[in-house]
């Protein structure tokens, strides 16, 4: 096998822009091996671009065609379990759109059937973790430049989404069509990179807001205190109806402090000396001169640098990276089995502002099941 023939399931937005990546040439391993969608208007939209691939209206006939050697699920969020796990018992090798699922009992069972099959690739479209500027940002916190985290710090309000957003199908912004709002739909990068950098929290506490600035049933403002366990501490805030929007991650550690503006601009400060020891060697005098902004210069040494990113190139990526895993082994940049973290963090801001009280991860899924199954129960009266 030279590429990867990729059954796309899901023939809308995400669905088309993957199409259009791979019959372009810009995924060097892979081609399209299948097309995908339930709507009739997709299969004379697929006709009518890729004549030559075959179209099916039923992904489990797609998968047993023989047409296709991997899928990506580009479907609603809790579809992607299901569809994974048929994928794995057909022996074909699944890429799971984000999120991995609604909640985590279901991508339990996702992640159950893929262990059972090793010689199989499971990856998730983790598409930021190829973003160099957060791969920069983890490899500081790997490698102990800024010493222990203290605290973070995320404003992600960058996701705008008018009423007409939400009204453009029945099942979008609703708890049995998705699942949630801006947790599920919007920020799910956010909380992986967030987990994947700085590590998952002990509990959270939240105060999360349904309908707040939108007709809608789901959260569409959050505010989230996350407690580490070890003394540090962060907080997570995300809405959909901040038009100017603010991308703020803030890592403060006891040996400097990390500031990502707008995805784009990194600056790292670096302290010259621990703060700890700052702290029991500093008198009176060196003080006074900070506070005067008079030595900044010998505390700590700056770093800035800017990031691009070319549209559509962190997708290729991770189209590449499934590939290559699949063809030559090559690791993965996001396996699948780690898309349970985000959802775990969504399921707990969730949880903790339903009780409202702080509540301790991993949650007690069949208390989240019973009460997610309940709003679902009262949206539908």
């Amino acid at each position: 096998m030279n590429k990867v023939k990729l059954g796309i399931i899901g023939f809308g937005a995400q669905g088309g822009a993957y199409a259009g990546f791979i019959a372009e040439g810009r995924v060097k391993n892979m081609e399209i091996g299948a097309i995908c969608d339930i709507d009739p208007a997709k299969k004379e939209e697929a006709a009518e671009k890729y004549p030559d691939t075959p179209f099916y209206e039923d992904y489990i006939e797609m998968m047993e065609s023989g047409a296709v050697d991997a899928v990506v699920t580009t479907v609603p969020h809790y579809l992607h379990p299901e569809m994974g796990i048929e994928a794995l018992k057909r022996d074909i090798h699944p890429l799971v759109e984000k999120p991995a699922g609604v909640y985590t009992k279901q991508v339990k069972e996702l992640n159950h059937y893929a262990a059972e099959k090793p010689n199989l690739t499971y990856a998730i479209v983790f598409n930021q973790r190829t973003n160099e500027l957060y791969r920069k940002v983890k490899s500081i916190i790997d490698n102990d430049e800024i010493g222990d985290i203290r605290r973070t710090n995320w404003i992600i309000t960058t996701w705008w989404r008018p009423q007409g957003y939400y009204d453009q199908s029945e099942w979008r912004a609703t708890w049995e069509g998705e699942g949630g709002g801006v947790l599920v739909n919007q920020a799910p990068h956010q909380l992986d990179l967030l987990q994947w950098i700085a590590g998952m929290p002990e509990s959270v506490y939240s105060k999360v807001k349904y309908g707040y600035q939108r007709d809608i049933a789901v959260e569409d403002e959050v505010t989230t205190l996350l407690d580490y366990g070890n003394g540090a501490t962060g907080v997570f805030v995300t809405c959909t109806h901040d038009i100017i929007g603010t991308d703020r991650l803030e890592i403060l550690g006891d040996k400097g402090k990390i500031v990502v503006d707008d995805s784009k601009t990194l600056t790292v400060k670096r302290l010259k000396k621990p703060e700890p020891e700052m702290n029991k060697s500093m008198n009176m005098e060196d003080v006074a001169k900070i506070f005067m902004g008079e030595s900044t210069e010998d505390i700590y040494e700056t770093e800035v640098e800017e990031f691009e990113s070319v549209w559509g190139g962190q997708h290729v990526a991770v189209l590449e990276n499934f590939a290559a895993n699949i063809l030559d082994g090559v690791p993965l940049i996001a396996p699948g089995s780690d898309g349970i973290q985000g959802v775990a963090l969504a399921n707990a801001i969730h949880l903790s502002s339903w009780l409202g009280k702080e509540v301790e991860l991993p949650v007690d899924e069949e208390q989240y099941l019973a009460e997610l199954n309940e709003r679902i129960a009262e949206e539908k009266q």
